[in-house]
């Protein structure tokens, strides 16, 4: 299971999370500071946090986000699974000029970065409220889990169309469809991965930290990542997504190291072709 919520560097409450907050569940500070450690002793073993960058100052909260990653790994022995670097982005009622912290496009580089360097086993998330050039440039230097064809409002995904935006948590810069995601990433020389093996194998917690920090989850990732892609190649992808998407996998197969993971990956590959599905390490 994963948990996800805001978290800060101290107990102590500054004056603007209760200015934004200052009634609800959000204004006990201490209390939303320690969800995770909540989370955690009873019995959810993967966490995944994130701070809503622009309500403070940014080094405040960039500051606190470490801190709450190495107390994770100090008292628990297991650091988020992921970790989650949303900004401040115009929606219906907000104006990002009404934040005076609201961060740059450099200063959300900057922390993508170093949030890589520092944390470099944890799956790092951006969304859809960035654009399209601010994802490319994130991907390059350190995010590895992104959305696509993302829906905002209240029943947003209920239709085919486009729900009314009055409901909408915040605007969507990225409006393109997965199938187009998913053929930009391939453009770029990426793997598209629809992989949630580790999840369902119970690669959570200390076991996945265990096999992430050592590099060894590499024989999982990869060869999953390609034959999840090989499942949507053959239930939805556009004949032009396909085509890039088959020679992205006979590209990076002859690249698995492990000669029985090779294997087992090229057996499966052809299965799915054949119609099966369902095949993980």
């Amino acid at each position: 299971m994963q948990a996800s919520a805001p978290t800060f560097s101290s107990r102590k409450p500054t004056t603007k999370p209760l200015t934004k907050h200052p009634t609800g569940p959000k204004s006990d500070y201490a209390y939303h500071t320690e969800a995770m450690d909540r989370a955690m002793e009873g019995g959810i073993d993967d966490v995944g946090i994130g701070v809503l960058f622009g309500l403070n100052t940014y080094r405040y909260d960039f500051t606190g986000l470490l801190m709450h990653a190495e107390h994770l790994e100090a008292r628990f022995g297991v650091g988020p699974h992921t970790i989650s670097v949303p900004r401040i982005c115009p929606a219906d009622d907000i104006d990002t000029k009404d934040f005076p912290d609201a961060i740059s496009d450099e200063i959300f580089r900057k922390i993508v970065a170093v949030i890589r360097i520092a944390v470099p086993y944890t799956g790092m998330i951006i969304s859809t409220r960035e654009s399209q050039r601010s994802r490319e440039q994130v991907l390059e230097i350190g995010i590895s889990q992104i959305s696509g064809g993302s829906r905002t409002s209240v029943g947003g995904y209920a239709g085919t169309t486009h729900a009314e935006q009055d409901s909408a948590q915040f605007d969507v810069s990225d409006h393109r469809t997965l199938d187009e995601v998913v053929r930009w990433l391939l453009e770029l020389g990426y793997v598209p991965s629809f992989c949630t093996a580790c999840y369902r194998e119970g690669r959570t917690g200390d076991r996945f930290m265990s096999l992430a920090k050592t590099g060894k989850i590499a024989n999982c990732c990869t060869p999953n990542a390609l034959m999840t892609l090989k499942e949507y190649l053959e239930d939805y992808a556009s004949p032009e997504t396909r085509t890039l998407g088959e020679k992205m996998i006979a590209k990076e197969v002859p690249m698995l190291l492990n000669e029985r993971v090779r294997r087992i990956t090229e057996k499966n590959l052809a299965a799915i072709a054949e119609g099966k599905r369902d095949f993980r390490f």
